[in-house]
């Protein structure tokens, strides 16, 4: 077996976010040697990796050169140069998830494809090489208002996602390729993170809930666990497992669903790496979300998935008319309340809707977790200076 800790191994990680950040705190743990390639000098896992190297994680070379200095190869955003990964996979380096799996994840065309190729639920979708092509299809009325478009490439935290009512709101939208989905009225969004090692261990944690912010797209609230029927989870975590079986996936993935009114489960998107639905794991759960991801693609034993507590996990985003040096207002007052923790990002500069930070609320009565949860949201505030 590889000598992990305290050792010549070193563990290679593209992208310095507060993804990677968290991650690093799980290879501080076990002294694993990190190295981190990230766009940015201020990326907040420059100041704790072992080594830091900046450059972008689109650049063939760069990403070639860098993964040739590792053992062993992560993620922490999905995009990334993917013909350097596969690269390095026929030159030996391990890659977690592989090049295959990030290229169909990378491109939301590919990925609505991979679901109908292995009979996973998703919903109805049509794909169009070019925003126009889909006034096109409305006059033809293939097509009818309202629906999803969805950016195939480059979307993250509500970017790249519109719901569409009416011709004024295509003409606002980029014309790329792009998938345009059916508008499904659901009653909740779910989410289950699945753990897999390349020995074929599997662990999934519990299905959590997601409270989404209307206007900015983003999660406000994950509640674990859902407020779901028993046999709903069981559905959910079921089809969570034939999708990470279907990628052969190793390291974590995070499947997001739709719950709909007639009970139906449909998958909405994956993510091949830790995630914001996760992150409450590191104060509610036996192993966290970040070491999991850790002892997954090294192929060490998978930790105990169970939660300790019930937890409400609280996205901290800029406010909407603030930007420049970031201040958390009131966060004495937040650290005031039981069983809150903040976790803040090291991003130094704040703007509307960016990711700065979250909150973690952990209670054994979930409902008053979310009521704790409430008074944090309408307590902090993250400002400029």
């Amino acid at each position: 077996m590889v000598n992990y800790f305290s050792s010549d191994f070193k563990l290679g990680i593209l992208g310095g976010g507060q993804l990677g950040k968290m991650l690093l705190t799980e290879t501080q743990k076990y002294d694993i040697y990190t190295c981190v390639l990230d766009a940015s000098p201020e990326a907040p896992c420059n100041a704790i990796c072992n080594e830091f190297h900046q450059g972008s994680l689109l650049d063939f070379d760069t990403v070639y050169n860098f993964g040739k200095k590792v053992n062993v190869l992560t993620i922490e955003i999905e995009n990334v140069n993917v013909d350097a990964l596969e690269k390095l996979e026929d030159e030996g380096v391990q890659v977690f998830p592989t090049s295959k799996t990030i290229r169909t994840i990378q491109n939301k065309t590919k990925q609505k494809l991979f679901y109908t190729d292995h009979d996973i639920p998703t919903a109805p979708y049509s794909r169009f090489a070019y925003t126009d092509e889909v006034k096109t299809a409305l006059k033809h009325e293939t097509l009818i208002f309202p629906f999803v478009w969805k950016s195939a490439q480059f979307g993250y935290d509500g970017m790249g996602v519109k719901i569409v009512k009416t011709y004024t709101d295509l003409d606002a939208l980029p014309n790329v390729e792009c998938v345009v989905e059916e508008l499904i009225p659901f009653k909740n969004e779910l989410a289950v993170i699945v753990a897999r090692n390349l020995n074929g261990e599997i662990k999934t944690y519990p299905v959590v809930e997601m409270e989404f912010h209307p206007e900015a797209n983003q999660v406000e609230y994950v509640i674990c666990p859902a407020r779901i029927s028993k046999e709903i989870a069981t559905k959910a975590e079921l089809i969570a497992l034939k999708v990470a079986n279907a990628f052969k996936h190793v390291g974590l993935l995070a499947v997001e669903m739709f719950l709909t009114h007639n009970n139906e489960i449909l998958v909405n998107e994956v993510a091949p790496r830790p995630h914001n639905s996760g992150h409450y794991s590191i104060e509610a759960s036996y192993t966290s979300q970040f070491e999991q991801h850790i002892r997954a693609i090294l192929n060490l034993p998978l930790g105990n998935s169970s939660s300790k507590l019930g937890a409400v996990m609280v996205n901290l985003v800029g406010a909407e008319d603030y930007t420049g040096n970031v201040l958390y207002k009131n966060i004495e007052k937040i650290m005031e309340m039981d069983g809150v923790t903040p976790h803040i990002y090291g991003k130094k500069i704040t703007k509307p809707f960016r990711k700065m930070g979250h909150v973690t609320i952990i209670d054994k009565d979930i409902n008053k977790a979310r009521e704790t949860a409430e008074k944090v949201k309408k307590t902090i505030k993250v400002i400029s200076q």
